[in-house]
């Protein structure tokens, strides 16, 4: 049976893979797909996900989330995701979103299941967390929160901190302290999914349909990496970890964030070496088959329309 997801996200480029490889994925049943402001500002991130929804052809429905953390402001990066946040890509209107905010359709969606739902977060948590902060009891229908967070090394918004965990730690902490099981593909598991010029031909070469030459076009905008010889496909690591598990090697661990001030502000302290003795909490990513992942990407995206 295909695993009941909701998707939050906030398309970024690599947030555009991550959307269509859920929508092209029979082991996935996706109920709804949330968003945040995160890579930009929200008013883009809402457009961009109805119209990726839109060129996949799905009807899976999209609802309008958090524009801010759940304490100040979230920052975001046109630097790697370009002013609109899919690197100038003009991609079909996508409409208007479902009316009901992201916080709530979570709620409903947790309350209704007849199933346990699995969270998948490949943004700022924040919508998410509020879910779960305003009606805890929810989390008793939740399966496992998978999440592209965190780093057990560096960072890479700041020296401590990853991108997503650094947007709202607090956000973060309420997952990790909810009781269900917590998944991490952190800044160590997504370096192995490098987007090098030839696995991107490689991609194109598959044909397909406007969808996989639209994220092909997208990801050709993003530039070099500082920290790595190409850019990281991040996002869509949560998503092929749900798909197919054989590509990943995995362990389980105790997990927090740094909620203080400062430098250390969004680190995740993942104990991968059960240092602390604290109970465990998190599975942690740790390797992945970098072509099997891309073959993946490919055979997949190569479906949509």
């Amino acid at each position: 049976m295909p695993i009941p997801i909701v998707l939050d996200c906030d398309p970024g480029t690599d947030d555009a893979f991550a959307v269509l490889l859920a929508l092209a994925s029979p082991e996935l049943d996706v109920l709804a797909i949330t968003v945040a402001g995160g890579n930009v500002g929200l008013d883009r991130t809402l457009a961009n996900t109805l119209a990726l929804t839109r060129l996949a052809g799905s009807q899976v429905p999209v609802h309008k989330g958090a524009d801010r953390p759940i304490l100040g402001a979230f920052f975001n990066e046109p630097r790697v995701h370009g002013i609109d946040g899919l690197g100038g890509i003009a991609l079909p209107d996508g409409g208007a979103p479902h009316p009901e905010l992201a916080a709530d359709a979570i709620r409903r969606i947790l309350r209704t299941s007849p199933e346990p739902v699995t969270l998948v977060g490949i943004a700022p948590v924040t919508n998410l967390a509020l879910a779960l902060t305003t009606e805890p009891a929810l989390a008793a229908n939740v399966a496992s929160i998978v999440l592209m967070s965190g780093a057990w090394a560096e960072g890479n918004a700041t020296p401590a901190a990853e991108f997503n965990a650094l947007n709202d730690p607090e956000a973060l902490s309420v997952l990790l302290a909810c009781g269900r099981p917590v998944v991490f593909a952190t800044l160590e598991l997504t370096a192995q999914a490098l987007a090098t010029p030839e696995r991107l031909a490689a991609l194109r070469a598959r044909g397909g349909g406007r969808c996989l030459q639209t994220v092909c076009d997208i990801q050709a905008t993003v530039p070099r990496s500082r920290r790595l010889p190409a850019p990281p496909l991040h996002d869509p690591c949560a998503i092929a970890w749900l798909i197919q598990p054989s590509l990943f090697t995995a362990r389980t661990c105790s997990a927090r964030v740094d909620l203080g001030p400062g430098i250390g502000r969004g680190r995740t302290a993942i104990d991968r070496w059960n240092r602390t003795g604290d109970p465990f909490n998190a599975t942690v990513l740790e390797t992945l088959d970098g072509d099997g992942f891309f073959d993946l990407l490919g055979e997949r995206l190569a479906r949509l329309p």
